[in-house]
């Protein structure tokens, strides 16, 4: 098998997602309700995985409403194995195929590592590595079936590039092993016509992030506060992940696999 050469095709053609299923995981809200946006907007069915449903219920139906295409809703736990099968399956059941997966659900604690229990710390692992892995196998294996490959893009983070900041040991763990199986990912998968790309925003004006930053140490939230405001002249927006994350699932990026994006506005240069 080879990858298709898209050299042919419109730049309309190259960005269209009609006919496409796409599942967006911890989609209810912030950047993940924006990469379910664009997805749908470029035409593909979308399934809105998260753990949440009532807030993916009510994103399901305004993006539903909005664009006119088929988003729905549906509980998921990213950390039981047995809810990402059943979602990955429900997603196949209900559009006909699997052809993108967005691993976006995540957590982001603040705690000192001497207050980091094994308990939390297996936590995020469990959500931020292992939901990670469960989420692409099982999309993995339903593109494998159909034989027609797909994208599986995978939230990665700047986190994912160096330290961030005091009380976030874990998430940056975590962040450094999604990018690195990102990476073994591709290679796997490959041969299968199944393309893998890491997404790694930085810091965004996401309702989960905010909390995150009100949990802070007052001197700490001050610190942060002030390197906010990007080299390019703002905060991050949620639509500034979802655009790129459209373009990874999307034909334009047809000969792209292994990568972890930046979309830092400058912030690692």
């Amino acid at each position: 098998m080879a990858i298709a050469d898209v050299a042919g095709k419109t730049i309309a053609e190259l960005i269209s997602l009609t006919g496409r299923c796409a599942v967006v995981t911890g989609g209810a809200q912030g950047l993940g309700r924006a990469m379910a946006r664009r997805l749908a907007e470029a035409g593909a069915s979308v399934m809105i995985g998260d753990i949440n449903l009532a807030p993916a219920a009510a994103a399901a139906k305004e993006l539903s409403e909005r664009y006119g295409a088929r988003v729905i809703a549906a509980r998921l736990d990213v950390t039981d194995s047995a809810s990402v099968k059943a979602l990955a399956d429900l997603a196949v059941a209900t559009f006909g195929s699997l052809d993108i997966w967005v691993n976006n659900a995540g957590l982001y604690p603040n705690v000192g590592i001497f207050d980091m229990t094994d308990e939390g710390w297996d936590q995020v692992m469990a959500v931020n590595i292992r939901g990670v892995f469960a989420g692409a196998r099982e999309a993995a294996r339903h593109m494998v079936a159909a034989g027609d490959g797909g994208v599986i893009i995978n939230v990665v983070s700047t986190a994912g590039f160096s330290g961030v900041a005091p009380g976030v040991s874990a998430y940056v763990a975590s962040k450094h092993g999604v990018r690195g199986l990102t990476k073994q990912m591709a290679l796997e998968l490959a041969p299968h016509d199944i393309r893998v790309l890491g997404v790694a925003p930085t810091f965004c004006a996401t309702e989960g992030n905010m909390a995150a930053l009100a949990q802070l140490p007052e001197r700490v939230q001050s610190e942060i506060s002030a390197t906010l405001t990007s080299k390019l002249g703002r905060i991050g927006v949620p639509d500034d992940i979802g655009r790129v994350v459209l373009f990874c699932a999307s034909d334009m990026a047809m000969f792209m696999t292994g990568n972890t994006i930046l979309v830092d506005a400058g912030e690692t240069i």
